[in-house]
């Protein structure tokens, strides 16, 4: 089994529409889209979702109410201002409020009034009063690393995997694709990569195909890492500008580190041949081969009007790059 990934160093170049367009040519090869902060193969391949799983990671604090007892200790040792405080009629001991922290951890521990709060508690249920304070925990803000939970002396603060996304298993006109989202603030998009291309590798082991076709995340952050590290082989799209050069020096050394053969492809190479040569010139050096140049076409854009590749529609001069591409490949 082959795993070509397909990636850039900045967002842009037309990664996407080459791995719409490899989907095309190959006809049965497994697709998956592991640009999970960003999808979009979507658009281009228009997938029925067969099946969809929730993807958990990290934590998160939520405090049960019913159990606080307003001592504020999740309050006094949050760090990133995730716990917050809504304040009822004025306390003696809560006259204060975060700002004013100095970070004093020795004298709360010593001068914690948490037996004090049980009694006070217990005297407003016994005369039917609320509790007049109550500590929320901003899910946005919340970080996940547990403190509040460990500084809680009632164990009123659960502490559950966070909703973090999504990922499906669909069908498309191509063969079966494997995609994801993140949430909004979602972390851990590195984890979810990982979860993405599993579930392909097992599609692909159960129909007995022979190819996986990835469409990568840009950059080389941790997305990447985890995009393709195992892989066959990796070509990178990039684009005949400075910052299109700058970005692909940065992948190529990822590749090599990892030690993934990579092949580069310049898109939309004749709007500045200078650089596109330049480019080509200096990924020879450092041991990566040439893949091809793909043209500026405005078929492509018609094709994404369309909700297609540019392969699908006849006649096109990027189109004819591409499948040359594609026969390097």
């Amino acid at each position: 089994m082959k795993e070509i990934v397909i990636i850039s160093g900045k967002g842009g170049t037309g990664k996407t529409s080459m791995v719409a367009s490899f989907a095309a040519l190959a006809g049965n090869a497994v697709l998956a889209d592991c640009d999970v902060d960003a999808a979009d193969l979507h658009l281009v391949l228009a997938p029925t979702i067969l099946r969809r799983e929730e993807f958990r990671c990290g934590h998160e604090a939520i405090i049960r109410q019913a159990d606080c007892i307003g001592c504020g200790a999740c309050l006094a040792r949050c760090r990133f201002d995730a716990v917050r405080h809504i304040k009822g009629a004025d306390d003696p001991f809560f006259s204060g409020s975060r700002t004013s922290c100095e970070n004093c951890t020795d004298v709360c521990v010593r001068s914690c009034p948490v037996k004090l709060m049980v009694m006070i508690r217990a005297m407003k249920e016994s005369c039917g009063q609320q509790n007049e304070h109550a500590f929320v925990v901003d899910p946005t803000a919340c970080e996940g690393c547990g403190v509040c939970v460990w500084a809680c002396p009632v164990k009123a603060i659960d502490f559950p995997e966070r909703l973090s996304g999504e990922w499906y298993v669909s069908d498309t006109r191509h063969g079966p694709m494997v995609h994801a989202r993140l949430i909004p603030g979602g972390e851990n998009s590195g984890k979810l990569v990982s979860r993405v291309r599993e579930a392909a590798r097992t599609i692909a082991e159960e129909r007995k195909t022979e190819l996986i076709i990835v469409d990568g995340p840009p950059g080389v952050g941790c997305a990447v890492i985890a995009s393709v590290s195992g892989a066959s082989r990796v070509l990178v799209v990039t684009e005949p500008t400075l910052s299109g050069a700058h970005d692909l020096a940065r992948v190529l050394e990822l590749t090599r580190h990892f030690n993934i053969p990579a092949s580069v492809c310049v898109n939309k190479w004749d709007l500045n041949q200078e650089m596109t040569e330049r480019i080509e010139s200096e990924a020879r050096r450092v041991g990566a081969t040439i893949a091809g140049r793909v043209r500026y076409d405005s078929s492509v854009t018609e094709a994404q009007i369309q909700g297609k590749a540019v392969v699908e529609l006849r006649g096109t001069l990027a189109g004819e790059d591409i499948r040359a591409v594609w026969e390097r490949i």
